[in-house]
């Protein structure tokens, strides 16, 4: 019904920059919130940045004045740019979207199928 693909993972040394992208596609009435998380190896997936459909951003404190969270609401798409990476950055980066499907259904949550963020030190 929904699906969000995600772009724009690879290999980046320490200090380099990615830009992460998220489409979500399908059975879409809204698209509220939206979201990147990521889970490290042997660690538990953990909030990177959301941002509200009218814009409002939240960040883990990890990231703050690092990586920027954006959106453009007439393609569904969310961005993550992440500027002055560390290794402790490395992990799978997933996407997340609030979606309602139709006017009257309730909202739910979809997740990307990931992409690996390496940062080699």
């Amino acid at each position: 019904q929904v699906q969000l693909v995600e772009s724009g993972g690879g290999l980046v040394q320490a200090g380099g920059s990615l830009r992460l992208s998220c489409t979500a596609s399908g059975r879409i009435f809204s698209v509220n919130a939206m979201g990147w998380y990521r889970q490290a190896p042997g660690k538990q997936r953990e909030l990177v940045a959301a941002i509200t459909s009218s814009g409002t951003t939240n960040y883990a404190d990890s990231v703050k004045g690092r990586f920027t969270i954006s959106r453009d609401n007439a393609k569904n798409t969310v961005y993550l740019q992440m500027n002055s990476l560390k290794p402790e950055d490395t992990a799978v980066y997933y996407c997340n979207g609030n979606v309602r499907s139709a006017w009257f259904t309730k909202e739910y949550d979809f997740w990307g199928q990931g992409t690996q963020v390496t940062v080699s030190s």
